[in-house]
């Protein structure tokens, strides 16, 4: 590659993980100013915790608007829309009047943000297959996992020479920014157009057994995570009374753990395979939250408890690009609502099944520790029974493969899999989708 390549290159991915960032940071860059938000505004506890659902909510909705829209019409007239909406909503709601204005316009901001997420994840798809996207997937799944760990810190900073409002004009800043980089950055990696009905790619993508497979073992998985972050606060606090800045240390070690997954499994898939590197996250995931279910029932000590949470975080940052490329693999003629379905999962099952986390309140770890034992374990049966990968998959194939969205439509696509190879334009590197 030339040193001109290169550089493009690099500022793709830069791009690219700065618009994943956009949502983390929307989430958790003004927590530190909930407190003062809620004075401001006059606003209870529940109003206020309200702002933050309505972003999530946005952050699921909009990556289902996002992802057929970029399949339509490319990707980068759905992303600059979408950054100019999640501008716009970040101003606004620096200057919101109540707290049920801020939370509408959360929930705009979020469906904003999701532009970026999911469009973000197309076009890797759209440039790279194989091994290739496996690591672009791990490079914004560092992201993912770094963005939670110093958004509240950056907010917090924020603070010293502002008030609340000032979080979200920074936010529109960025927005800005991001909006600007895009449109002078961000070439179209959305080859040829998709004039299927919406209903129509949706079914043929739920049809897959395969991609579904994928689908619920990442979105399962990811919901463990979430009953962690909201159970952990309660159980490692009240229950095993770590202070504040001891919690904050527990978190970002495990968020360290994440990140360094991610790193290794860019660095493995090459020679394991996205497959063999998933199964070793669900494997993973799931011996870890047997831990956390056995250290709660014998009350053994609390580095026992600290472990299984650590090995339980850590092999979610193998799952999810692992689970992400696998999934995108064959369906790169519509790699924005395979990529929307992948998101609105995670924040869906997450958002349904993680509050269950705080069912036992500030007294009983039990329900935090079962849901973190069960839906790892559930995701790695449901990924052996909906993808039971052929000897095809099992083997590497060393012949070049016609993508799979230019193949000929098989009557069952989860058959015949064979590992799909291809050059990403930005590197002559080759790979297998979906080989173990």
């Amino acid at each position: 590659m030339s040193n001109d390549a290169a550089g493009r290159h690099t500022r793709f991915i830069v791009l690219l993980a700065a618009l994943v960032a956009l949502g983390p940071l929307s989430i958790d860059g003004y927590l530190p100013g909930l407190p003062d938000l809620a004075g401001d505004l006059r606003a209870g506890a529940a109003a206020t915790q309200l702002t933050i659902t309505a972003c999530l909510a946005g952050l699921a909705i909009g990556q289902l608007i996002a992802g057929p829209l970029s399949d339509t019409y490319g990707r980068r007239r759905p992303l600059l829309a979408g950054l100019a909406l999640y501008t716009i909503a970040s101003a606004l709601c620096a200057v919101a009047p109540d707290v049920r204005t801020l939370i509408g316009l959360r929930l705009l901001q979020g469906i904003g943000g999701a532009f970026g997420i999911v469009i973000a994840n197309a076009m890797v798809r759209d440039s790279a297959s194989g091994t290739r996207s496996a690591r672009l997937f791990s490079t914004l799944t560092l992201i993912t996992g770094l963005a939670p760990v110093f958004a509240p810190v950056l907010g917090g900073q924020l603070l010293r020479v502002t008030a609340w409002p000032g979080i979200f004009v920074g936010l529109a800043v960025l927005g800005a920014v991001m909006l600007a980089a895009s449109a002078a950055g961000l070439p179209e990696t959305r080859s040829s157009a998709s004039h299927q009905p919406l209903p129509a790619v949706i079914g043929q993508l739920l049809g897959d057994r395969v991609f579904t497979g994928y689908v619920l073992a990442n979105g399962l998985v990811f919901a463990a995570m979430f009953a962690y972050i909201s159970g952990s606060p309660f159980v490692l606090q009240e229950i095993h009374g770590l202070s504040p800045q001891q919690y904050s240390a527990v978190f970002a070690v495990n968020a360290a753990g994440l990140i360094a997954a991610a790193q290794i499994s860019g660095r493995l898939v090459a020679r394991a395979g996205a497959r063999v590197l998933l199964l070793a996250g669900l494997l993973g995931a799931s011996a870890g939250g047997i831990t956390v279910l056995g250290a709660v029932l014998v009350r053994a000590p609390l580095p026992a408890l600290l472990t299984g949470l650590f090995v339980l975080v850590s092999s979610v940052g193998l799952v999810m690009p692992n689970a992400a490329a696998q999934a995108l693999a064959d369906h790169g003629g519509h790699a924005g609502s395979a990529a929307a379905l992948l998101g609105f999962s995670q924040f869906m099952i997450g958002g349904a099944l993680a509050p269950l986390a705080g069912a036992g309140g500030a007294t009983d770890a039990l329900p935090m520790a079962i849901i973190v034992a069960v839906l790892p374990a559930l995701a790695l049966l449901t990924l052996g029974v909906l993808t039971r990968p052929t000897h095809g998959e099992r083997t590497r194939s060393p012949a070049r493969q016609e993508p799979a969205e230019h193949r000929r439509p098989r009557r069952h696509t989860d058959r015949g899999r064979a590992a799909i190879q291809r050059t990403g334009p930005a590197s002559g590197e080759q790979g297998d989708s979906r080989s173990a």
